[in-house]
Formats: C-alpha cells, structure tokens, sequence
C-alpha cells in the first residue's frame, strides 16, 4: 500500500526501518500481554511521558514484548530497526524482556487470532539487570553501560532484527548510530 500510495514500484524499496521502544506501550482497550498494571507500569509512563498527545490520555506501559515485535517484523520485513527510549529505564534495578507466550498452560508459537485468546496469555519473562546510570545524550554505543549493552543486544538476538539506532533521550542528537 505505501508503494502504491507513494507512485513507485516495490523493488525500489531497499530498506524498511521498524521502530520500537525500549519497552511497550497502548492507547485503548484490548489485550496487552507484557502490560504493568503496577508500579512499574506507571514508572514507565511517567519518566517516558507516556500521553496520548491529541487526547492526554494515559498510555498503557508494560515491558518489551518479543513475541509481538516478532509478529510486527514478520508482516512488514524490517532490514533493522531503532530502539528508543532506553534511558526511561536508568533508574531500574531490574528489567524484563517478555519473549513467549503460553495459553492454558502451553507454549505456543504465534499470537492467538483472537482477542479474548490474546488476554488470556501468559507471559514468559527473561530477567536482566539495570544500568543504574544515566545515559541521556550517549551518541557512541561503547559509551552505554554494560548491561544497557546486554539488553540491547538481547533484544536484537530474541528478534533476529539487527538495531541499527539506539534513542537515549528526547532530543534528535540524543542517538547512537550502531552501524
């Protein structure tokens, strides 16, 4: 549809960039897995500003989903992606990666087509630890703490999709250009 839209042909297209932020968010109603619906969630949507910009509403936080982010690259076939809003979790001691679900009790291997099937999954997590340092305005990826390194790349091995950019803080010049 962007091809047709746009009036070119889809060979032309030699690069689709997804974009994730470094844990989950939703407006509205419906079935979120990795959902915190705790004081975590609320962290996340108060240092993130988690706002619906036309409404104020409150987005919903919760920790980055693989599963989905794997489903969101399956239908569009991202050649990389970048990962912002790193620095909103500095100041965890702890942080999770969801990377599978299970529904009464079973692994499966795809998102349920329904919705009432979807908010009934469970959610394995991989744990990490945090940074615990400021990272605002890192432009080079070696100047990241270490363990932000882990949960980057962990989140690029459990996707398969390279990060090319890293966002760690509001402004445009607050990115780490990977490759």
């Amino acid at each position: 549809a962007v091809c047709t839209g746009l009036g070119i042909p889809p060979r032309s297209v030699s690069n689709v960039y997804g974009v994730f932020k470094a844990y989950t968010t939703r407006v509205g109603k419906g079935a979120f897995p990795t959902e915190q619906n705790n004081e975590i969630g609320e962290r996340l949507q108060k240092i993130g500003k988690e706002f619906g910009v036309t409404t104020g509403r409150k987005r919903r936080c919760g920790w980055f989903d693989v599963v989905i982010a794997k489903y969101s690259n399956m239908i569009n076939g991202y050649t990389s992606i970048a990962l912002t809003k790193l620095d909103i979790m500095d100041d965890f001691d702890e942080v999770k990666i969801g990377v599978s679900y299970r529904l009464n009790g079973q692994p499966i291997t795809a998102i349920p087509a329904e919705q009432s099937e979807l908010s009934k999954v469970e959610v394995e997590y991989i744990t990490m630890p945090g940074w615990k340092s400021k990272i605002a305005g890192i432009t080079f990826y070696n100047d990241l703490p270490i363990n932000a390194k882990n949960y980057v790349v962990k989140i690029q091995e459990l996707t398969g999709i390279p990060i090319q950019w890293i966002g760690t803080g509001p402004s445009r010049d607050h990115m780490i250009q990977v490759f």
